[in-house]
């Protein structure tokens, strides 16, 4: 992403605070780039908890993928709500547009899933439009705000962790993203596979027992069948995860790099899903191995 190109912002999930929704844009704006906001991106409708209806959302994120004159689209926020979309999604048409970026995170995990799947291009997991982290009153959040650049301009730096639940380096195509997002899609064309892959996941407001069940449903549908490494992201209000996320992953037999300040929460830094990265407890850090306009094998 370079000064001068367009952007677009959606709503494929909840409802973004208007207030929020400007700010974004001036961020955006500041970077140099054109900024469109999607024509239903303030929707609302009688399930108060989604930006608008089903169909309209999904209208305004796939005319802004399949817009030529714009180079991203970012994600106004998450909440629930994306994953009603994918089968109203033209995804013929969508891979006509050719490889663009998505940024979201949260919510958006099922369509950074669906998008790897369908599409075959990397996206961004960062932050979004309309959330505090970027479009906060006192500015974005620092390190969020400089993560977020280096990755849209193709120079990524590695992430560090703060802990180490199995040791080891890994390499493989990043994938993953919401622990809750990722074991509903189990029992869809888009259940999530992470064979040969480096898994991450995060989450917010679980209880380890639920952690627990949803790690176990991907467990027993074979998500992690092959899976090279795990790198886990933030766990903002979900008590102490770390001694069920060593039970059920330990027995993986693979490296676990934990306390990523990816996720929830502030900082939230930026990774590319879809690329290939690689997690090394000794430094305790994910980084992407690719450079710009790579793809991921």
């Amino acid at each position: 992403m370079q000064q001068g190109d367009t952007v677009a912002i959606v709503s494929p999930s909840g409802p973004p605070d208007p207030v929020l929704l400007e700010r974004g844009v001036q961020r955006l704006e500041s970077l140099g780039l054109k900024v469109t906001v999607g024509a239903h991106a303030l929707d609302r409708q009688e399930l108060d908890y989604l930006a608008g209806g089903d169909a309209a959302r999904a209208a305004d994120l796939q005319a802004a993928w399949c817009d030529p004159a714009v180079s991203t689209v970012f994600c106004s926020r998450g909440g629930y709500g994306a994953a009603r979309l994918l089968d109203l999604l033209d995804w013929d048409a969508m891979r006509g547009a050719g490889s663009k970026v998505l940024v979201g995170s949260s919510d958006i995990t099922a369509l950074h899933n669906a998008f790897a799947i369908e599409l075959g291009v990397p996206t961004l997991h960062g932050p979004m439009a309309a959330c505090e982290v970027l479009a906060g009153e006192r500015g974005p959040e620092p390190s969020s705000w400089e993560s977020l650049q280096a990755a849209l301009s193709g120079t990524p730096a590695p992430v560090r962790g703060d802990r180490v639940l199995a040791p080891g380096r890994a390499e493989g195509v990043l994938s993953g993203g919401n622990l809750s997002l990722l074991a509903s899609m189990c029992g869809t064309r888009w259940q999530p596979s992470f064979a040969g892959k480096i898994a991450f996941l995060e989450d917010i407001g679980e209880e380890p027992y639920r952690i627990d069940r949803m790690l176990t449903q991907l467990l027993q549908a074979g998500a992690f069948d092959g899976v090279r490494g795990i790198a886990l992201g933030s766990w903002v209000d979900c008590g102490d995860p770390y001694p069920v996320l060593h039970d059920r992953l330990g027995p993986l037999g693979v490296p676990v790099l934990a306390g990523l300040p990816v996720g929830h929460g502030a900082p939230q830094m930026s990774v590319w899903l879809g690329r290939l990265g690689v997690i090394d407890t000794e430094s305790c850090s994910l980084a992407d191995t690719l450079r710009d306009g790579e793809q991921a094998r």
